[in-house]
């Protein structure tokens, strides 16, 4: 054991909602010499936690006594939720997902003494179509677009709760890349496709490896608030799709601009808070 993980020994963590992102923090964190505790709804998926968590344990969100079980004499709580399906889901599987667990982990460290800090993973889709326009953590949201509702339901939420002991953080995400979901590979498969919309939107990008930083960044450092965690990438959809089918020799992609586009962000997105708080990328313009 390293002097670093026997000075982490001891420190309790929880990550409730063990899916891509989640299983990346707990592995990160077991390897740390931390005490971790993974949560999933899946009773399949605990062969796998038993390998990089001290306490994996099958719970749904919306069950309170549960949720007051699994944070009891913890000290660091990660959310990390998204609804259960291998589909898009709609507005509302979105809602029965984010709004109960928000709310019962509000209700349940209201009672509890132990917690120190709260990070809960959220989406910069929240800022909407501003028709490409910069914004930051202090932008207006949107609350037109029914998943977006709930998003941002779900962040007032857990802002709201009102304890002075603990930091609560709210991480808003741009879209996911790393192992396993490399862009190469997932605008690749669409190299020669027509896509809905004039592919002039702005989107936002982070790498799976800067979630896992940036949120024991975050637990180290014990910041509260609200921050962006996109990388420095502006690009649109269009240029992102041309850029890898370019690199890959693979016919570009044509868009149907009388078609809805399928995301619902518009947005370049400031991450200038995050980086005067001092946290440093490891893939500010890498692109995989």
């Amino acid at each position: 054991m390293t002097e670093q993980q026997q000075q982490n020994l001891g420190k309790k963590v929880t990550v409730m909602g063990c899916g891509y992102v989640g299983k990346a923090v707990v592995s990160y964190w077991y390897k740390k010499g931390y005490y971790v505790t993974g949560t999933t709804t899946k009773e399949e998926k605990i062969s796998d936690l038993e390998t990089i968590t001290h306490r994996p344990i099958v719970m749904r969100g919306d069950d309170l006594e549960a949720v007051e079980k699994v944070i009891n004499n913890q000290e660091t709580i990660l959310v990390s939720i998204a609804p259960i399906s291998d589909r898009q889901v709609d507005a509302e599987a979105y809602a029965q997902t984010y709004l109960p667990t928000a709310k019962n982990l509000v209700t349940a460290l209201k009672n509890n003494s132990t917690v120190k800090q709260v990070i809960y993973l959220s989406s910069g889709s929240v800022y909407g179509n501003k028709k490409g326009e910069w914004v930051d953590e202090t932008s207006p949201l949107d609350t037109e677009t029914n998943y977006n509702k709930v998003l941002v339901e779900a962040e007032k939420i857990i802002l709201g709760l009102n304890r002075e002991d603990i930091n609560v953080c709210v991480l808003r995400l741009g879209g996911i890349y790393g192992p396993g979901r490399e862009l190469n590979k997932r605008i690749g498969r669409m190299a020669g496709q027509n896509l809905p919309g004039d592919g002039n939107n702005y989107v936002a990008w982070i790498h799976l490896d800067d979630i896992v930083s940036a949120v024991e960044f975050i637990n180290k450092k014990g910041c509260e608030g609200i921050y962006n965690l996109v990388n420095d990438l502006k690009l649109t959809s269009k240029e992102l799709c041309d850029l890898i089918c370019d690199r890959q020799q693979l016919e570009r992609v044509t868009w149907d601009e009388s078609k809805p586009p399928f995301s619902a962000l518009n947005a370049r997105v400031d991450n200038s808070k995050i980086k005067e708080e001092g946290y440093q990328f490891i893939y500010a313009n890498t692109l995989v």
